[in-house]
C-alpha cells in the first residue's frame, strides 16, 4: 500500500491534512526494497552536484523534494530514542566530524538528561527536550519548531555542546562533576 500526501508548512514543522490511500501491487523484489532501512541524507549530499544555472527548474524542485522527504523521515525515526540516537550519530559523524567515542558520551550525557525523549520536561527548572535545554526557548535559534520536532532539538543540542565545551566527552567531563552541563 503506498500513502501520498501533501505536505504544508506550519509554525511546527510539516502538517498532512490530505491522505489518499492507492494500493499498488510490486513485484517480491521491489517489496523487499520498499521496506529497507532508510538512511539519513544531509542538505549537501541532496544538491551538492547540483549546478543551478544549468539545471531546468522542474529538476529543482524534485531535488526540494527529495530533501523536504529526507527530512521528514528523519524527524519521524528521531521520535523513538533508537532512532534519535541513529540520527545524532549520523549529524555528529556527518557535519561534526566525530565518531564513535564521542557519540558514546553524548549518548551517557543525553540518557542521563532526558533518555533522549523529545517531549521531555522539567517542571522545576522549565529545561525541555532531548539536550534539556534551559530556558527551552533557545532552541528556537536552529528552527521555531524546537517543541515538537525531535531533529531540531539535536540540532540545538550538539550546536551548544561544541560552543560551549568543543566536544560531547568534555560536556560529559563536566556533567560529571557538576551534574548539569
Amino acid at each position: 500500500m503506498l500513502i501520498l500526501t501533501s505536505a504544508l508548512p506550519s509554525a511546527y514543522g510539516l502538517e498532512f491534512p490530505e491522505t489518499t490511500n492507492i494500493e499498488i501491487e510490486l513485484p517480491l523484489n521491489e517489496r523487499a526494497l520498499a521496506f529497507e532501512e532508510v538512511t539519513p541524507l544531509s542538505a549537501g549530499v541532496l544538491y551538492g552536484s547540483i549546478d543551478l544555472a544549468k539545471t531546468p527548474v522542474g529538476a529543482i524542485f524534485s531535488s526540494d523534494l527529495a530533501l523536504v522527504s529526507s527530512i521528514s523521515r528523519q524527524v519521524e525515526m528521531a521520535r523513538t530514542s533508537f532512532g534519535a540516537k541513529k540520527v545524532a550519530k549520523f549529524i555528529l559523524s556527518d557535519e561534526y566530524g566525530m565518531g564513535d567515542r564521542e557519540f558514546s558520551c553524548l549518548n551517557y550525557l543525553w540518557t542521563k538528561e532526558s533518555h533522549w525523549n523529545y517531549k521531555a520536561h522539567n517542571y522545576r527548572s522549565g529545561a525541555h527536550g532531548i539536550p534539556q535545554a534551559l530556558p527551552a526557548n533557545k532552541m528556537s535559534v536552529v528552527a521555531s519548531d524546537w517543541r515538537t520536532n525531535p531533529v531540531t532539538q539535536i540540532r540545538w543540542g550538539l550546536r551548544y555542546i561544541t560552543i560551549r565545551y568543543e566536544t560531547p566527552c568534555k560536556a560529559w567531563s563536566f556533567f560529571k562533576s557538576k551534574r548539569y552541563y
